[in-house]
């Protein structure tokens, strides 16, 4: 539970800034989850991830922080680092692709390959979608 509590400051702390706007997203999988996330200056995304299907004494949590490598209006590439809890604990790397094809730029898609590593060593694919409260 300590754990928990600590993933849950550092994902506060990181969300801080006065140039972020909040996203939602579900990510698909043999291990889903939903993320909560900011996007900061356009480039920097810390996400706290919740694991979906699962009974609430077994909630896993990760924390990540994503830098977009290419940033367009239509798509982005993304890399990042962070952590994972409970099931499959250990440290995640998550690459993915975003995509907007409608005028409305937020709402998306995604794709996302993730290893995590030291105490799980798999790689986790996911898809879904999500929305960003982008300011008018």
């Amino acid at each position: 539970m300590k754990k928990k509590v600590l993933f849950l400051s550092i994902f506060l702390l990181m969300c801080g800034s006065a140039f972020s706007q909040f996203k939602v997203g579900f990510h698909q999988s043999n291990l889903p989850f939903i993320a909560l996330g900011y996007e900061i200056q356009d480039r920097f995304t810390p996400e706290l991830r919740l694991g979906s299907d699962q009974f609430i004494e077994d909630l896993s949590i990760e924390a990540v922080l994503t830098y977009k490598f290419i940033n367009k209006e239509d798509y982005n590439f993304y890399g990042g680092l962070g952590y994972k809890t409970t099931i499959y604990e250990g440290l995640v790397i998550p690459i993915g692709f975003n995509f907007y094809p409608f005028e409305n730029k937020k709402f998306g898609f995604h794709i996302e390959a993730a290893p995590i590593l030291l105490n799980a060593d798999i790689l986790r694919g996911s898809f879904g979608i999500h929305y960003r409260f982008l300011k008018s």
